[in-house]
């Protein structure tokens, strides 16, 4: 196709054109070319300008942006049909059946859910550097630095023990593309 080194419009036809043939690799419904066509117009949209603007935004603000590009793909990307996916995106914005009277929050939330969102606001903040700084700054002087390293290491390699765990004890778990 030539990259980007047939100017700028080029390169953008040339990423949509790419990236929708990664949605058609993924699997032949309109879901996954969807969801091709949606990775491909945000990049496109950001080599655009968008990049430069959201580089000057408030860090939340980029954090929103970067979580529903992510999770709008991801909603195109494990929805069967594309009616599935207008009612999810649907059913995200508040609209559509009224699932709070047929699905109570008190019935969706239980211990594990709690500690799972817990450990997910957790995981989402820096707490692995913020681990590492204490473990640093309550170091003696003149000992070995690699303690803090240690220390993040050790945090990281519990919650991947903890998360490994949790999936070989959970019920069927198929692999993301089993349908492929």
């Amino acid at each position: 196709l030539g990259g980007s080194r047939r100017g700028k419009v080029r390169g953008y036809i040339n990423l949509a054109i790419v990236f929708l043939l990664c949605g058609l690799w993924h699997g032949a419904s309109w879901t996954f070319i969807l969801w091709g066509i949606w990775h491909g117009a945000f990049l496109v949209i950001e080599r655009a300008g968008l990049d430069v603007m959201l580089a000057r935004a408030w860090r939340p603000l980029r954090h929103v942006y970067a979580m529903l590009a992510v999770l709008g793909g991801w909603v195109l990307f494990r929805c069967d049909t594309l009616g599935h996916a207008g009612a999810y995106f649907a059913a995200l914005a508040g609209a559509g059946a009224d699932t709070a009277s047929k699905y109570p929050l008190a019935m969706l939330l239980n211990n594990l859910v709690l500690a799972t969102l817990a450990a997910a606001a957790l995981g989402a903040m820096p707490f692995g550097r913020w681990l590492a700084e204490l473990i640093d700054r309550r170091m003696p002087q003149g000992a070995p630095r690699n303690a803090a390293f240690a220390g993040e290491l050790a945090w990281l390699a519990m919650v991947l023990l903890i998360s490994c765990a949790f999936l070989a004890a959970g019920t069927y778990n198929p692999f993301i593309y089993f349908r492929f």
